[in-house]
């Protein structure tokens, strides 16, 4: 289903040195940091989103000087949104000495790479993955500047509830960690609003045709289907139920945010409502990265913001320690917030969890996704 190899590269092609684990051994040289997600495979754009971000980051801060008078050197690890493969990476970055790991995407490989990262001394803020048992273990290292499945899910079980009365619902899943928690989550909030699903079912993802869920769905007279997955399938699953003349609202997570939704699904898409925070290409703190990725003709798009802000407010809380030391890091970034960043001001809970999510609606309109 999906490519499995291993990049662990150095990204901006600068001279990389080796440090002790927890601490660098010399005062001076680059400090490596990384991103790690799913750089290839079914998922890669978000992959893409990921590395661009990191990327403009590792360039803005390396041009302002650097952290603490280093330059920073970017690993970029490959972990197709496999957990195995996760682990693999995980053990070659913390290998690497790298101090930072901007990462991973999916919540399935983020969980058990988290557990490499804490013992071999590496923090770890992803700016993507959603389900709460990422931070709710309490590992030292874990934090995340996106919000949670408990939030999100709540926010869409909600607005079913409300705007979609009298419609059947079904709610789809594909056994990730993030699918079903969020489909879990999306449930629990329809539910607790009085409402049941007609229809909640699992699907295998990796797929090209969906015509036995579709079928179910027709049989079942769905109106209104939640999927929890990612944009592939949920694109297939829309585009064969219209192609069969079935009249349905899709619903889903922030994995829809990308255009390549819209690539599997062409008209069919129009209407798909999606859940994600308010859009970051929009705020102010984010205006003049913005421009400088678009003078690169990249659209900031989707979790691209996030990575920039998650080794944006490392950086900061390297300046405030004066030092690379991850749990001193770590225990900053908790106590002496707000942290200034692309997103606004990120203060972090004790877990590692931002202190303000803020999940909104965006709709699908001629190829392209807007907040409603």
């Amino acid at each position: 289903m999906m490519k499995r190899r291993t990049i662990v590269a150095g990204a901006l092609g600068a001279p990389l040195v080796l440090a002790s684990r927890g601490a660098f051994a010399q005062a001076s040289g680059p400090i490596r940091i990384a991103t790690a997600g799913p750089m290839t495979g079914q998922y890669a754009a978000f992959g893409g989103q990921m590395r661009a971000g990191a990327e403009q980051a590792v360039t803005d801060i390396n041009g302002a000087g650097g952290v603490l008078g280093r330059q920073l050197a970017l690993e970029v690890g490959d972990d197709a949104c496999d957990p195995r493969q996760a682990v693999s990476v995980a053990n070659q970055l913390a290998g690497r000495r790298v101090a930072l790991v901007a990462g991973h995407f999916c919540s399935g490989s983020s969980i058990p790479a988290r557990d490499v990262y804490a013992e071999e001394g590496v923090l770890q803020i992803s700016p993507a993955s959603t389900n709460p048992a990422y931070t709710d273990q309490g590992k030292w290292n874990t934090f995340r500047v996106c919000g949670r499945d408990d939030q999100q899910g709540q926010v869409a079980g909600n607005y079913i509830a409300r705007n979609m009365q009298g419609q059947r619902v079904a709610i789809l899943h594909d056994n990730s960690a993030y699918g079903r928690g969020l489909a879990e989550e999306t449930k629990k909030a329809l539910n607790a609003a009085g409402v049941t699903e007609a229809l909640f079912s699992a699907y295998t993802p990796g797929e090209r045709d969906y015509s036995a869920i579709v079928s179910r769905l027709q049989q079942a007279n769905i109106q209104v289907v939640y999927v929890g997955g990612y944009h592939t399938e949920s694109g297939l699953i829309l585009r064969q139920a219209k192609e069969r003349g079935m009249n349905i609202t899709l619903i889903g997570g922030d994995a829809l945010v990308t255009n390549e939704f819209w690539q599997i699904t062409g008209a069919a898409g129009e209407g798909t409502l999606m859940t994600f925070s308010s859009d970051p290409r929009k705020r102010p703190t984010a205006a003049q990265v913005v421009q400088r990725f678009r003078a690169r003709n990249v659209d900031p798009e989707g979790y691209v913001l996030y990575t920039y802000a998650a080794i944006q407010v490392w950086a900061a809380a390297a300046a405030r320690t004066n030092g690379v030391d991850p749990r001193r890091i770590a225990a900053a970034l908790k106590q002496n917030g707000p942290w200034q960043s692309v997103l606004g001001d990120i203060s972090f809970t004790d877990k590692g969890d931002v202190t303000v999510p803020d999940y909104v609606f965006y709709v699908w309109r001629n190829g392209s996704y807007a907040e409603m």
